[in-house]
């Protein structure tokens, strides 16, 4: 998982245009330690947020107000701030969305909604830089 100082717990983002389904991954994230510091609903909150408090992961909706914003979202996000990234949709069968993903975002996870069990801790595992 990653890590920081024993007195500040990892921050994350979620970015989803649905704030009920948001609140899934916010549950997940916060049993697993993170202190959830945003949810964004579109491309510019995320950025937004990122900028004025900068997240240790960010659990991405692929599809966002129906276009595939998250994944442009994404690139900027982590050649911004160098930040692991965490794909969410509901999906996961779209290969052309599966090979954007490859070239803009490379060896991000990608997970089929809805979540469940230890996916996301999982995902988030394979998704941060190795130190």
């Amino acid at each position: 998982m990653l890590e920081r100082s024993s007195s500040q717990r990892p921050r994350a983002l979620i970015v989803e245009d649905e704030a009920l389904i948001a609140l899934g991954p916010q549950a997940e994230l916060e049993t697993l330690g993170f202190d959830v510091r945003g949810l964004a609903a579109n491309t510019n909150q995320a950025i937004s947020c990122a900028i004025n408090d900068r997240p240790d992961v960010v659990i991405m909706d692929i599809y966002l107000n129906g276009a595939r914003d998250g994944i442009e979202a994404a690139r900027w996000l982590r050649g911004m701030f160098g930040v692991p990234i965490v794909f969410v949709t509901a999906y996961s069968d779209d290969t052309g969305m599966q090979q954007r993903i490859k070239q803009q975002v490379p060896d991000a996870p990608v997970l089929s909604k809805p979540l469940y069990g230890n996916r996301l801790a999982d995902a988030i595992e394979a998704a941060a830089p190795r130190q």
